[in-house]
């Protein structure tokens, strides 16, 4: 479900901007996914070499392996209620900031983490940028297995079409969440409000959380080829 086509070194120097805004003292939510494996690094370097001090909240065992590895302090999701700042990545980003993130399985933490967080600020290289959401990237939808009948159902008498996630050729059967859940990657036809479906949704019994994040972000970081090599601008939500 990832996107592959994306540019490394541009996701990198996004992710190295982004861990710039990270001060001592912070209680940080860390996300998941590649662009955010570089951010986790660029930490773990501060840390070590800048006497940072920090305590990363991560979103994912992915993350909490990484964070551990390059000595970063942690503390569970569970124990936290607020965070200074949030950071993670996102598969599309529209004009007004708004996000669908789940490519990597996590949404339902992440966006419990962006909630608590004082400041969410998105990490990307400029191919996730869109004109719309749904435009490239379907949205994902965690399902409790029990539910998964009903809730494609449901989801088809919106007018969507939902997939299940299967798991890469390595692994036999669906994606499995960290939080033991099954990922319904959903389509809706062009014309849809998706702030009107996402509350539907919700409504719907069965569906954990979806991959829409909507007026969370308060900014999000761009990184794009220039001239002289990769740049990175900022894009700030306005109210």
């Amino acid at each position: 479900m990832k996107d592959r086509s994306s540019n490394p070194e541009t996701k990198k120097a996004a992710a190295v901007a982004a861990a710039r805004l990270i001060e001592s003292g912070m209680v940080v939510g860390v996300g998941t996914g590649s662009t955010l494996a570089f951010l986790i690094e660029e930490l773990g370097r501060r840390v070590r070499e800048e006497a940072l001090r920090v305590v990363g909240v991560p979103t994912s065992f992915q993350s909490r392996v990484l964070c551990g590895k390059l000595g970063i302090p942690m503390r569970d999701m569970q124990d936290c209620d607020y965070l200074d700042l949030a950071i993670d990545g996102a598969d599309e980003v529209d004009p007004r900031l708004n996000l669908i993130k789940g490519g990597g399985a996590s949404h339902t933490r992440e966006k419990i983490v962006a909630a608590m967080a004082k400041d969410f600020v998105g990490v990307v290289d400029e191919s996730k940028l869109v004109p719309a959401l749904g435009t490239t990237f379907a949205i994902p939808v965690e399902v409790l297995p029990a539910g998964l009948a009903y809730v494609q159902r449901a989801l088809r008498a919106m007018g969507a079409e939902p997939v299940l996630r299967m798991a890469p050729a390595a692994k036999d059967g669906p994606i499995v969440t960290d939080n033991g859940q099954l990922v319904l990657d959903v389509r809706f036809p062009p014309a849809t409000d998706l702030r009107k479906a996402d509350q539907h949704m919700h409504e719907i019994p069965g569906v954990m959380e979806t991959g829409l994040f909507f007026d969370l972000a308060s900014k999000v970081l761009v990184g794009s080829n220039g001239a002289s090599g990769p740049t990175v601008r900022t894009l700030t939500r306005i109210p």
